[in-house]
């Protein structure tokens, strides 16, 4: 657009210009269109639930400070209705002319949608019954260079909302609520994991060697050092070496990474319980499961009978157990074991279109036949035992048959929410476990474990009997707050870069 003097014009049709045009004409008259600070006296909510019975059409003399994001603006004449929402709800602000004076309600009524505001005025309650505002000052806090997408509702394409998630939560409030479920779910995690007698630790989060579960790490490098480290795939083997040294119970909510694919599971970073009792055992470590999850359910969401997906599930007492043997031998139609003779395995894994690798024993192949055909029909919560010692490492070998160990998966929703076992102290079967890791390693297997020396120590020193447990959190949060997806409730999943 050209002006009549022959001078370029603001192109009125890209907002962001337009906006920006704002902000200079406002620094030229002397006007600082981003301010230092506002003091607040009182939050949306606050004012909901202390006026909830003030009548429609009736001011107070009560006098309150609020700021704000502006999410609508309705200009009828001498008086302007602006609708502001701060981290607890919406409010609006009634603004008249003669209150604010023609200035202050010209500045007013020009406000853009995002504009931050603060608004200082009187308690009313609109004869349309609106509680609201009625302000003798409105301050632009921060100016909004950029719109609000499709007028601040409706924001629905997934990746917009994954990747710019400042804007998917102004956009949908809705979305705040998930994350403050999350909150609320770590906080009682952490009442019931002291209530228990846990204490709360914090572990290396780079560390020398990578332990505590079977996956593939990050690799990085210290210069200082020269030396290469690896963030941590789970936090396991250093909480173990607490118990070595004394500590009784302990637990770790913690921020893992694992250099693996991407999926409605999966994020390369993720959080989770991680808690280990000296003198205890996976059945310790069962009751402990079953009633966190319970307890943390009843106290978030007022019941253990929820919806994932639609599809009810029970989270009252008592689970469902079952070993993996058994399941597997129920979806083949036949005794199957990790007994089961080699070539029989491999033509069920072959009959079931069951991926395998070249040097996979028995175990593992018992371990990918119920990956395949059993996990993901097992909807209502089941404490899966007896795993292989071929996929569990680090898991007690069981008194009864020694090629299985004191292992559960807990499966909720056709998906692992939790990992525990009575854990292996013998320092002699550890370091063959880990050569045999290693071996696996060397044959091209990125997710096998490494010969951790320093941990072989530690147990040397002597380990007590311990019952170990992982929660995967993230997983958690999407059950009770019935998410698709682990990005819906991870406020920045990892996304691949913008085109």
């Amino acid at each position: 657009m050209i002006d009549p003097d022959g001078s370029d014009a603001i192109p009125f049709d890209d907002p962001l210009e337009v906006r920006r045009a704002k902000v200079e004409a406002m620094r030229a008259a002397g006007e600082q269109p981003y301010k230092v600070r506002y003091d607040v006296t009182a939050h949306v909510s606050d004012l909901v639930a202390t006026y909830s019975a003030l009548p429609a059409g009736e001011e107070t003399t009560d006098i309150a400070s609020v700021a704000g994001r502006v999410v609508a603006v309705r200009d009828q004449g001498r008086a302007a209705f602006i609708v502001v929402r701060d981290a607890t709800g919406d409010i609006q602000l009634f603004c008249r002319a003669d209150a604010l004076g023609d200035d202050g309600f010209q500045a007013s009524a020009a406000l853009d949608l995002g504009d931050w505001v603060g608004a200082r005025g009187s308690i009313m309650r609109t004869r349309r019954g609106e509680l609201s505002v009625a302000p003798t000052e409105v301050v632009l806090l921060s100016k909004s260079l950029r719109p609000l997408p499709e007028k601040y509702h409706g924001l629905s394409d997934t990746e917009t909302r994954y990747r710019q998630r400042y804007v998917d939560l102004i956009a949908n409030p809705e979305v705040r609520d998930v994350f403050l479920t999350r909150f609320k779910i770590l906080s009682v995690m952490r009442r019931f994991m002291e209530s228990r007698g846990y204490l709360e630790v914090e572990t290396p989060m780079l560390q020398p060697v990578p332990g505590g579960a079977t996956a593939k790490p990050f690799v990085t490098h210290h210069n200082a050092l020269d030396m290469q480290l690896y963030l941590r795939i789970a936090p396991e083997l250093y909480l173990k070496r607490l118990l070595v040294g004394g500590s009784d119970r302990v637990y770790e909510i913690n921020r893992s990474f694992r250099n693996e694919g991407m999926s409605p599971r999966h994020n390369p970073e993720f959080t989770m319980l991680e808690a280990y009792q000296a003198f205890g055992d996976m059945e310790a470590m069962r009751e402990l499961t079953e009633s966190l999850i319970a307890a943390i359910a009843v106290d978030v969401l007022g019941t253990t009978e929820i919806v994932y997906q639609g599809v009810p599930v029970s989270l009252a007492s008592p689970w469902r157990q079952a070993s993996m043997a058994d399941l597997v031998s129920e979806a083949c139609g036949r005794d199957v074991s990790v007994h089961t003779p080699l070539p029989e395995l491999l033509a069920l894994c072959d009959t079931h279109d069951v991926p395998i690798q070249p040097g996979w024993g028995p175990g593992k192949l018992v371990n990918e036949l119920f990956e395949k055909l059993v996990e993901h029909t097992l909807h209502q919560p089941t404490f899966v035992t007896l795993y292989p010692a071929e996929t569990s490492p680090l898991a007690r070998r069981n008194d009864a048959d020694p090629e299985l160990t004191d292992r559960f998966e807990l499966i909720v929703t056709g998906r692992e929410l939790a990992n525990a076992f009575s854990e292996l102290v013998d320092p002699v079967d550890q370091r063959s476990r880990f050569e045999a890791q290693a071996t696996a390693k060397a044959a091209g297997d990125e997710e096998a474990m490494c010969i951790d020396e320093d941990y072989l120590r530690a147990q040397e020193y002597g380990m007590p009997p311990a019952g170990g447990l992982g929660i995967g959190v993230d997983r958690l949060v999407m059950l009770l707050t019935d998410s698709a997806s682990i990005r819906d409730v991870l406020l920045f999943p990892h996304m691949r870069p913008e085109a």
